[in-house]
């Protein structure tokens, strides 16, 4: 950091909160990042970068006024608390502030800022040569890597003060195949909450090879049927559907305003007895991670649903306020520029008892879905469409003849209700979540499970 934000905190603090406010907060950020982008051979883009400011706020009531600099220096972020200040004219309180320093690092075994560009150029070239070794149906590749070191330090009128350090790192690989007038696109990305050690689990080669070989496999599938149908999502989908179908209708902002299916729904049976899902940014370098969140309360564990009853939605300190309880760690923003808001961290179904291979055993036909791809979901009423990007017919029992061009179209609440088997298993996915102009790193996971019955768009005459 360029300056000691321990040091001026208080000053900034009343100069922020000179003219009234229930609540203030200092947020600086560091960040350093890396990325190397190569598409059809050629290595188009190597770059790295530093971006450094601060963001200010007071809150009183609904309102929050916000604004940010990028000099890190005392008088600026003075002249910043002070212009906050002036969107406020209230009554002011009796303010102090006495501040417990609670200090938090990376634990990253090879932080990417130790590794030299030729080491990244090296495997983002792995990746793209294994993906076109995939044969003459391959036409485009892109693989794309990226890591960044952001340090934070964050204050606030509470007397909460907070430095954190984190660390993320990604590899994503896209192949795009071609077979008489047929297209098809493979995608897979691997990255979390660590450092180069990625590729200590993680292969650049294997990675490619999975998405170069699901953009071909595709090419041969057979068209989707369509119609309702019993519909196995195997935990290699990740939980793309947990996420959007359900996970946004559980962030309070939506709830409060209304915008969500799922409001006004605490401790009523929203879901089947078998469906437990969690928010949890304590799990161990996955990408939606991390100590405390960008309003520096301590990450943890929010059981969503538990045994299909609703339990909790996800708060910030905002959203929190107007019910008077507590964060539940869920503020999170893409940067200083950006005022923090409720967002998914770790979202995921918890495990169950069945064998997987079993639940395919139990379901004669339907769909079996292995790898799922994008779509849309609307908060207000829950529905949703979205596409399987690697399917196959579930045929007496067993994964069957692979088909392309299916989607899933349904409504989350009522999906809930119709999970009836959940396997053993756990199978994360990853991702940057869009909401409000702003993108932050998630995880999301399911278990294999079986959905009773769910519309299937498919392509199939």
């Amino acid at each position: 950091m360029q300056i000691n934000l321990l040091e001026i905190a208080e000053d900034v603090l009343k100069a922020a909160l000179k003219n009234g406010g229930e609540f203030a907060e200092v947020f600086v950020e560091r960040r350093f990042s890396s990325s190397v982008r190569s598409e059809d051979r050629k290595l188009e883009r190597v770059i790295s970068g530093l971006d450094c400011g601060a963001g200010i706020r007071v809150v009183i009531g609904d309102r929050t006024v916000y604004a940010y600099t990028n000099d890190l220096m005392k008088d600026p972020l003075l002249r910043i608390a002070h212009r906050v200040a002036d969107g406020i004219s209230e009554s002011r309180g009796s303010y102090s502030f006495e501040f417990e320093p609670e200090i938090h690092t990376a634990s990253a075994k090879v932080p990417p800022a130790d590794i030299g560009t030729t080491r990244k150029v090296e495997k983002v070239k792995l990746a793209e040569d294994a993906a076109w070794a995939g044969g003459d149906d391959v036409r485009q590749v892109l693989v794309v890597y990226g890591d960044s070191v952001q340090k934070v330090a964050i204050a606030n009128s509470l007397g909460r003060y907070v430095e954190d350090e984190r660390i993320q790192t990604i590899l994503a690989v896209q192949c795009v195949a071609a077979r008489d007038g047929k297209i098809q696109t493979g995608y897979e990305p691997a990255g979390g909450s660590v450092g180069f050690e990625l590729f200590d689990q993680e292969d650049p080669v294997a990675l490619a090879r999975k998405a170069a070989g699901r953009a071909i496999l595709m090419l041969g599938a057979d068209d989707a049927p369509t119609g309702t149908m019993p519909v196995v999502l195997s935990s290699e989908a990740g939980g793309t559907m947990i996420h959007e179908a359900v996970g946004h209708g559980f962030e309070a902002d939506l709830v409060q305003k209304g915008l969500s299916k799922y409001a006004g729904q605490r401790d009523k049976v929203i879901g089947s007895t078998v469906v437990t899902v969690v928010d949890d940014s304590t799990l161990e370098g996955k990408r939606g991670s991390f100590a405390v969140d960008d309003e520096g309360n301590p990450a943890q564990r929010t059981v969503l649903i538990e045994s299909g009853v609703l339990q909790d939605y996800m708060y910030d300190v905002v959203t929190a306020r107007k019910e008077n309880r507590a964060s539940t760690g869920n503020g999170r923003r893409q940067s200083f520029r950006d005022k923090p808001i409720p967002r998914m961290t770790n979202t995921l179904i918890v495990s169950g008892d069945t064998d997987p291979a079993e639940i395919l055993a139990a379901t004669p036909n339907g769909l079996y879905v292995c790898k799922m791809g994008g779509g849309q979901v609307n908060t207000v009423n829950g529905d949703f469409v979205f596409e399987v990007s690697e399917g196959y017919l579930i045929e007496d029992g067993s994964q069957g003849r692979p088909v392309r061009g299916a989607s899933l179209i349904g409504n989350g609440p009522e999906v809930l209700m119709k999970i009836d088997l959940v396997g053993n298993d756990l199978g994360f996915g990853i991702g940057t979540c869009g909401k409000d102009g702003q993108g932050v790193p998630v995880g999301d996971a399911q278990p294999t499970l079986r959905i009773s019955a769910l519309t299937v768009g498919g392509t199939s005459t």
